[in-house]
């Protein structure tokens, strides 16, 4: 795992309409003309994921959204995104790093020293008896040699297994953080959405009906903007939702790399353990 990386294992849960120093651009305006009058869909809010203060942290950053802010729309949610953006490209760098393919060949390894022993033993043995004598130093040449090697592999296998291990709670660092971002990018559409269904109910609707009572250009660039304004925002919501795939994604992914780690650190273990130990003393 890089110095990057340990930064981000104590993750904090925020919402902020500042995510960057620099101010964002300004949207422009569409041309003045009187939007048409839709009912919108009363918005379903699934707060079961969150605690009592994370409900009262959203209500209240919901009430600090300010739709007629081109830079807020644009920059909602940006700093929760770039932290998830960041965190899927260490964790896609951890896989793209980690190389099992040497463990396998060091597996192999042991496998291929014991296998060419007992076929030279085979070979020799029942010519044992009808040879001379030097035949059992021969065999006890060739065990030690074999022995020699199978502990050079062991030596490599064991600095492995203590890699694997490590990653393997890394690893689980890494999925509570992953829950913690997913966790934040809800609470940012949850928001955003209590926030949009606010304001097209009261601010947009009132909006709508002052340009359509005083006929005035002004008033209906000024209900036509509002409108622009929250349609921007639901595009930008819904990337928000699309960011926040990525980290439902992420989950499995993590977890189904551990457990390659979690069965490679066993396989070497049971050689370890069982394998090679069995097998020196069935040569004793």
């Amino acid at each position: 795992m890089t110095e990057s990386n340990e930064k981000m294992l104590q993750p904090e849960l925020t919402l902020t309409l500042d995510p960057f120093s620099e101010p964002a651009p300004q949207m422009q305006t569409a041309q003045p003309e009187p939007p048409a009058v839709q009912e919108q869909p009363k918005p379903a809010f699934d707060e079961s994921m969150l605690t009592e203060q994370e409900r009262q942290m959203v209500n209240n950053f919901a009430a600090q959204i300010d739709l007629s802010n081109s830079s807020v729309i644009l920059q909602y949610g940006a700093g929760a995104q770039k932290k998830m953006a960041d965190f899927s490209e260490s964790a896609l760098e951890n896989v793209r790093t980690k190389d099992l393919g040497e463990i396998g060949q060091m597996l192999t390894g042991v496998v291929t020293e014991l296998k060419n022993f007992e076929e030279e033993e085979d070979k020799g043995f029942f010519g044992f008896f009808k040879k001379n004598t030097n035949k059992l130093n021969t065999m006890k040449a060739k065990y030690a040699k074999a022995e020699t090697n199978i502990n050079q592999i062991v030596q490599g296998l064991e600095n492995q297994m203590v890699v694997l291990l490590k990653d393997v709670a890394m690893l689980d660092k890494m999925y509570e953080i992953n829950k913690t971002y997913f966790k934040e990018l809800s609470m940012y559409i949850l928001a955003g959405k209590k926030k949009l269904a606010e304001v097209r109910a009261n601010e947009l609707q009132q909006a709508m009906d002052k340009a359509k009572q005083s006929g005035l250009p002004e008033d209906a660039q000024a209900a036509r903007d509002l409108a622009d304004q929250c349609e921007r925002f639901e595009k930008k919501l819904y990337d928000l939702e699309l960011t926040r795939n990525i980290s439902l994604q992420m989950g499995p992914q993590i977890r189904l790399l551990q457990n390659n780690n979690t069965m490679m650190a066993e396989k070497i273990q049971s050689t370890i353990v069982n394998t090679i130990p069995l097998w020196k003393n069935q040569m004793v």
